[in-house]
């Protein structure tokens, strides 16, 4: 069977009938769908700025801090989100602003903030991290570069 074809019965055994209906978030009973975070700010409070113009690039990241680890002074020039997949790690702002994650917590970073990372903990703090830019845009400057 061509892979083409397989698609409407991709959707049929999914219960969405067609890839529309799909996209009006219906799933099978037994789908769990669960918000992390949703939000219009980052984590200290401004607001995201709006989307670039041009192409976008969506670019995710699996970073990995080790125990006891600092980050350099850094911004980002896109929105981007993140969930802590293990261990601890605190964000603080330039301004002193900090937060502290958990394994699991979710996080909407802050945008054109010069920040850091740190680990205070003993395991490593694994972070999986979606950016949301346009092509030839860095997602990450450092301070030096700023």
């Amino acid at each position: 069977m061509k892979p083409l074809l397989l698609l409407p019965l991709l959707f049929i055994l999914l219960g969405c009938g067609t890839p529309r209906v799909c996209q009006k978030a219906e799933y099978p009973t037994t789908t769990k769908v669960e918000t992390l975070i949703a939000a219009t700010q980052s984590w200290d409070g401004a607001l995201l700025p709006a989307y670039p113009e041009g192409q976008p690039e969506i670019t995710l990241l699996k970073i990995t801090i080790p125990p006891g680890a600092r980050l350099p002074l850094h911004s980002h020039p896109v929105i981007n989100a993140g969930i802590l997949l293990s261990g601890e790690l605190v964000v603080t702002t330039e301004n002193d602003d900090t937060i502290t994650l958990k394994a699991g917590d979710p996080l909407i970073e802050v945008v054109h903030t010069l920040h850091y990372g740190s680990n205070p903990g003993t395991i490593p703090a694994k972070i999986l991290v979606f950016y949301a830019g346009k092509v030839n845009t860095p997602v990450t400057v450092l301070a030096e570069e700023n």
